[in-house]
């Protein structure tokens, strides 16, 4: 089971799993294929985009622990 952090970029989360991007899309997070969803922390990212960073890392895990 991955352990996802907001320290890891969303690309990151991308590749481990693919079908987490709903995760994301649920959050607001609707910019996975830009060039940032690789070089910015899934922390950074959603400070762009005003989204509970904790919550969706509680989500992700979640996702991921299923």
């Amino acid at each position: 089971m991955a352990k996802i952090s907001k320290e890891m970029t969303v690309g990151q989360v991308l590749a481990l799993d693919r079908s987490s991007a709903r995760v994301f899309l649920e959050y607001g997070m609707t910019c996975l294929g830009c060039p940032h969803a690789t070089a910015e922390s899934i922390a950074q990212a959603g400070a762009v985009h005003g989204v509970d960073v904790d919550a969706l890392i509680e989500a992700l895990n979640k996702h991921f622990g299923e």
